[in-house]
């Protein structure tokens, strides 16, 4: 017990420094645990790292989240996952609590654009070398390779990530059954992504318009963090609906500042709940609007964590997750092209992603300091005028 309790202080440390460095979304998020947790520490191999990544596609509730709390169920059990899901939300979250003090004291945000222009093109960087790296793992035969290709392409027209993800799993285990017939165990894989969707129901009908409380506040939330699949654009779709149509409890307005706020800040997207809690009920509102939002990920990420390693075991199983892998790098890589053709625009952004890359390849420059200098360059040359 004492080793694990070491271990789970030695995570909750990395995660707390990732949780105040992991600008650019769930891709990002995943390059950046990649680059500590595999390449520096050695603490997963990739194949480990690749079947964690895919399974947290499968499931609801922010990816990057739920990553960081596989990662340290898989390391330290229980309190290595509790520290690793603290660590990587409470700095975000403290972050967002000051911005929405700031927000309803003087009804405006300090303005981030010039520190994001600086971390985008580092981002990329980190982006792509985690994305060749984990490309040589999942990438093991050339029908895998062939999937992956079709499902970015499906991406970059427009396909839904989910229908993606399923789609890429389905043809990876039948084609697999087809050269060999699965064993009794490979049923598993069918139970998995039908825990989430009970849980969703349940959560789901816990909520019913209601005049502005806390614990509606929190079932709310709840529910987000229960069903939600997909990106920030599918998280605002969710909160315009309840949050601005139906109950009137925001203005159009107050909904997009706070997406912003989760945009810009470091750690996961679903932090906007913070800034919205905040809001709405003071301290008490930001804290049961967090709880609410992440709660679910501790959950799905505790009951199908240990089916992972035994899904690996069966043949057709272990190919399903080979498909949902090479779909999941598919989704980061043409998440990575939409970022690249607006982070990579100018000069100066091109310097910084040239600068970053060398240091990451040449001189293996742990990738959160190259974050944070991303961020200082950003904000001086916004601050010159360059």
């Amino acid at each position: 017990m004492g080793t694990r309790r070491r271990a789970a202080v030695e995570i909750a440390g990395v995660f707390l420094k990732l949780g105040a460095t992991a600008f650019g979304g769930p891709a990002a998020h995943a390059a950046l645990m990649e680059d500590e947790i595999v390449r520096r520490r050695g603490w997963l191999t990739r194949e480990e790292f690749l079947d964690l990544l895919g399974a947290t596609n499968l499931i609801p509730g922010p990816n990057s989240t739920e990553m960081a709390i596989h990662i340290g169920l898989r390391r330290a059990g229980w309190p290595g996952m509790l520290a690793a899901g603290f660590g990587f939300v409470v700095p975000a979250v403290l972050i967002v609590g000051v911005l929405a003090w700031v927000y309803v004291r003087y009804g405006a945000l300090p303005a981030a654009a010039g520190m994001m222009s600086g971390v985008k093109p580092v981002i990329m960087a980190v982006v792509l070398q985690a994305l060749l790296r984990l490309g040589r793992t999942a990438m093991k035969s050339p029908a895998l390779a062939a999937l992956a290709v079709a499902c970015a392409a499906l991406s970059l027209a427009g396909a839904n990530e989910l229908a993606i993800l399923f789609g890429a799993g389905l043809v990876a285990g039948v084609a697999r059954k087809a050269v060999r017939p699965a064993p009794p165990s490979a049923a598993t894989i069918a139970a998995a992504p039908a825990v989430p969707g009970a849980l969703a129901a349940a959560a789901g009908a816990a909520v019913a318009p209601a005049p502005f409380g806390l614990w509606p506040l929190f079932a709310f939330f709840l529910k987000v963090g229960s069903v939600l699949y997909g990106s920030g654009y599918v998280l605002l779709a969710f909160l315009r609906a309840d949050l601005v149509d139906r109950w009137h409890w925001l203005t159009e307005g107050q909904l997009l500042d706070a997406i912003a706020v989760g945009q810009f800040t470091p750690g996961p997207l679903f932090t906007t709940a913070t800034f919205i809690g905040y809001m709405l009920g003071g301290v008490p509102g930001a804290a049961v609007a967090t709880a609410g939002i992440f709660l679910p990920s501790f959950v799905f990420v505790a009951l199908c964590g240990p089916l992972i390693p035994r899904l690996r075991r069966s043949a057709v199983a272990g190919a399903v997750l080979d498909g949902v892998n090479a779909a999941s790098l598919a989704l980061m890589a043409a998440v990575t092209w939409h970022l690249g053709r607006s982070a990579l625009a100018d000069l100066p952004s091109l310097v910084l992603f040239a600068a970053a890359a060398v240091l990451l390849v040449r001189f293996r420059v742990n990738s959160a300091w190259l974050v944070l200098a991303g961020a200082l360059a950003g904000w001086a040359m916004s601050v010159s005028g360059g």
